[in-house]
């Protein structure tokens, strides 16, 4: 197997973790998907360092972001597939 560039969790997740040093913006990455064993490519847009995620769609304000399987948040401002998502565009739904 290639050495992944993102790992993705769970088959169900709409992001996938860095874990390199940092994706470089338009690169082509491999990610991982540990449930399955499955690999699937993404082109990144910006600039994403180890431990951020990527998006694997395209959101819109208000989308539920999935990790583990698991809602980890919304969307508070539309993010592009490819695009780094992190706490300028996602809010736990908890506050």
């Amino acid at each position: 197997m290639i050495q992944p560039d993102l790992i993705i969790h769970d088959v169900k997740d709409n992001v996938a973790v860095v874990v390199i040093n940092k994706i470089l913006k338009n690169q082509e990455c491999v990610a991982w998907i540990m449930e399955n064993d499955k690999t699937i490519k993404i082109k990144c847009i910006n600039e994403i360092p180890l431990g951020h995620k990527i998006a694997l769609k395209n959101f819109e304000i208000g989308d539920t972001i999935l990790k583990y399987g698991h809602d980890i948040g919304k969307v508070v401002s539309p993010i592009k597939k490819g695009d780094h998502v992190h706490i300028h565009n996602v809010k736990t739904k908890k506050w």
